[in-house]
């Protein structure tokens, strides 16, 4: 009688920029032969997980490995109060089609908020694109997104790490990946550096975009009794927030493996250091593939 394979799931966890290690993560599986059948996202990881599940995670790689500062102030399309991010996704939208999620070569499920109930929405068919805009609009940097009557915003608010959804999904094993495992309480010492925007640019944003983008080229360090910056503390927030959801959720849906790639180094906006995300996400797999075999009941590859 032949045996019977579990089905495979990826939960791919929020965390911005440092989303980029999703690409490095599942690049890295496929060339150790452990192929998820099942796609879950939040925020960055439903932007990664969709390419993924389209057959476009190498277009993506490309661009975001080329992408530049002076780039992502372009894609901001500032507006009054908040970011449209139609520029964005225009780019997004150029590696990865617009698609229906129900027509993709890999089952695949993103997380969003519903703003005024604070519910989790489950996207797991219609348009691909809406999928990921709304499960970006991390409140602060993006828009809410108006479906169905409702405003969505960043699932990473109510479920950082997808796992219960991968399972409703049908996997039957999951490997989730937690950006924010390696980040609170190391972000402040790890980062002393300040970056400064031109004047020319900062002119076209609000001061509160000012404030929390701060500054962008190397400067003096920040001498250590400084208070932490209004953007230090917003993504120190978020980061707190996040592992701890995180944590809750897991104690209650544990994942088979928890991959935690070292990214303490990176922020939230650092969207220029894809190379670096996506080398610490090899690394994480190449480090716990032992682990990986073990957990899921994998063979031994043949050296």
């Amino acid at each position: 009688m032949q045996s019977h394979t579990p089905r495979l799931g990826i939960a791919l966890g929020s965390g911005a920029a440092r989303g980029w290690a999703h690409i490095g993560i599942l690049r890295a599986l496929e060339e150790a032969g452990i192929v998820p059948d099942v796609i879950a996202g939040t925020s960055i990881g439903a932007l990664v997980g969709a390419a993924y599940a389209s057959g476009r995670l190498e277009p993506l790689e490309n661009w975001v490995t080329q992408i530049d500062w002076w780039e992502i102030i372009r894609y901001m399309d500032l507006q009054s109060g908040g970011v449209e991010g139609e520029r964005l996704m225009q780019a997004f939208r150029e590696r990865v089609e617009e698609a229906l999620i129900e027509t993709l070569p890999k089952p695949f499920g993103a997380v969003a908020t519903d703003l005024r109930t604070g519910r989790e929405v489950w996207f797991q068919t219609g348009s691909l694109l809406e999928a990921v805009r709304a499960s970006i609009a991390l409140p602060g940097l993006f828009s809410p997104v108006r479906y169905q009557d409702r405003w969505l915003v960043d699932g990473g608010l109510v479920d950082p790490l997808p796992i219960s959804l991968c399972r409703a999904m049908g996997a039957e094993q999951v490997i989730a990946v937690n950006l924010n495992g390696d980040i609170v309480g190391r972000h402040f010492n790890l980062r002393t550096m300040r970056r400064v925007l031109p004047n020319p640019l900062l002119a076209r944003l609000s001061a509160g975009w000012q404030a929390m983008l701060g500054n962008h080229q190397p400067a003096a360090p920040v001498p250590e009794e400084e208070p932490p910056g209004l953007f230090d503390v917003m993504a120190g927030a978020i980061n707190i927030m996040q592992d701890r959801i995180t944590r809750t959720r897991m104690a209650g849906d544990p994942p088979d493996v928890v991959l935690i790639p070292r990214l303490a180094h990176l922020g939230l906006m650092d969207f220029d250091h894809a190379a670096e995300a996506i080398a610490a996400g090899i690394d994480c797999v190449q480090r716990n593939l032992p682990m990986l075999r073990d957990a899921l009941n994998l063979p031994v590859a043949n050296e």
